[in-house]
């Protein structure tokens, strides 16, 4: 697929991505994630991916699923994204964007030759998340922006009130799914949520969980 990509559905997808395995980094559909690359086998990653479909998988290594240090087994949900900026720095980095395009499922990992992982991937699981700003109107907004409101007092934090206002649903709950400090298990159960309704439920509860224990203080990095 050339430049400017529009992906419809799960039959514009390829079905072997590169993937990135990294704890923590959350992407979702239509979200955006800037990357610095520094990794030899990342780097050639990026390389390739800009010589083809410009299309990664991001997903979260299972710390308890197995595998070695070197080669954890991973999530089998995560999300692809599209290259839609890169720079180098000039010291042997690269800065990428990714825009997420849709979750997929792992089938299976790929037996290659690349000094990264590639994987064998199904993305109509998700055929939803083709759709943009789909079952917007189910979404509690007053209960995450309240749960939003209880975390930057707690943490002490300054947000832009104007941009969450004029924010669509969509992107609002998904930015801050992608901005939230969880852990990996807690970012895998956002982004394993059927539904824009069932996430944002799941991001007020983990919310109003860490709020409870006393986890959010004025050192809780939004990422």
């Amino acid at each position: 697929m050339g430049m400017n990509a529009v992906y419809r559905g799960p039959a514009d997808c390829p079905t072997v991505i590169p993937v990135f395995p990294l704890p923590g980094a959350l992407l979702l559909p239509r979200g955006q994630i800037p990357l610095n690359i520094f990794e030899p086998r990342y780097l050639a990653m990026v390389d390739d991916a800009l010589r083809g479909e410009r299309v990664i998988g991001m997903v979260q290594p299972d710390a308890d699923g197995g595998g070695t240090a070197l080669v954890p087994r991973l999530y089998h949900v995560g999300c692809a994204g599209r290259i839609t900026q890169f720079a180098e720095t000039g010291d042997g980095r690269y800065l990428i964007t990714l825009v997420g395009i849709s979750r997929f499922r792992v089938e299976e990992e790929k037996t290659s030759a690349a000094l990264y992982r590639q994987c064998h991937v199904d993305f109509e699981p998700f055929a939803a998340d083709f759709v943009a700003r789909a079952g917007e109107n189910d979404v509690d907004r007053e209960g995450v922006v309240k749960a939003l409101r209880d975390f930057v007092e707690a943490a002490d934090v300054r947000v832009d009130w104007r941009g969450i206002e004029e924010a669509p649903n969509e992107a609002l709950v998904n930015a801050l799914c992608m901005m939230s400090p969880f852990g990996v298990r807690e970012k895998q159960a956002l982004l394993e949520a059927p539904n824009l309704k069932r996430r944002a439920e799941v991001l007020i509860a983990l919310t109003e969980i860490e709020l409870a224990r006393g986890g959010v203080t004025s050192d809780t990095p939004m990422q």
